[in-house]
């Protein structure tokens, strides 16, 4: 499998912003959403209304614009969720990387890349209105996907359309659109969808967290946010 991660270190190291590029870097900042984290403070983040004041809370606190974080991250988030359990295989490690902020907020495309596929995961927890991008550096190919949009993201997209570094991509769509979620944005990086279209895992179980670790490298390594 190709090494992503060296691919993109010859990259330049400017951070790439994925949100409303009106919303500075220094308004973002990373937080804590792992199960033990949620345990100590005595947090049940799978409610989107306790999700959504905690992540208020942390807002306020940190005094940013976007909350970030979650590559590899195991969460209590999905509890309660038959979609993520399979007899005693939980699935709850995050495979992207979370943007927590407003309702409405703008999704541009980190990279240049052409649509792949989407669709509306209508399920619950799972991703709502979702776009794939495909792209392809140094002769070699790999997809971006972008979950919990708004309906309206999907207007007037067909397979093959190019965007630009930059452009509009949709925005973030509210917690009855995105499926129980408190608004933000999944982006994940994948290497090989698997045949999927408009959709793929973006939650692993332990047991799988070898092959998506390398199926689903750290989103970080294009935006460069730290």
């Amino acid at each position: 499998m190709i090494d992503f991660e060296a691919c993109f270190s010859s990259v330049p190291e400017n951070s790439v912003l994925i949100l409303d590029n009106a919303i500075p870097l220094g308004a973002y900042s990373n937080i804590d959403m792992s199960s033990q984290h949620a345990i100590r403070k005595n947090l049940k983040l799978s409610d989107p209304h306790t999700c959504q004041k905690f992540i208020d809370q942390e807002m306020s606190r940190l005094r940013a614009s976007v909350v970030y974080g979650g590559y590899l991250e195991k969460r209590n988030l999905y509890l309660g969720n038959i979609n993520f359990q399979s007899g005693e295989d939980l699935r709850n490690i995050h495979l992207g990387i979370d943007f927590w902020t407003k309702v409405g907020t703008k999704v541009v495309a980190p990279l240049p890349g052409q649509v792949h596929s989407f669709k509306n995961n209508t399920q619950r927890g799972d991703y709502g209105p979702t776009i794939i991008l495909s792209h392809r550096l140094k002769n070699f190919s790999f997809f971006t996907l972008y979950g919990h949009l708004s309906v309206e993201s999907l207007n007037g997209l067909y397979k093959g359309k190019r965007f630009e570094k930059g452009d509009i991509l949709g925005a973030l769509g509210s917690s009855d659109i995105n499926v129980n979620y408190a608004p933000h944005l999944h982006f994940q990086v994948i290497m090989d969808l698997e045949g999927n279209e408009g959709d793929y895992p973006g939650v692993c179980s332990q047991k799988d967290l070898q092959f998506y670790k390398k199926n689903c490298p750290d989103p970080n390594c294009i935006l460069k946010m730290n």
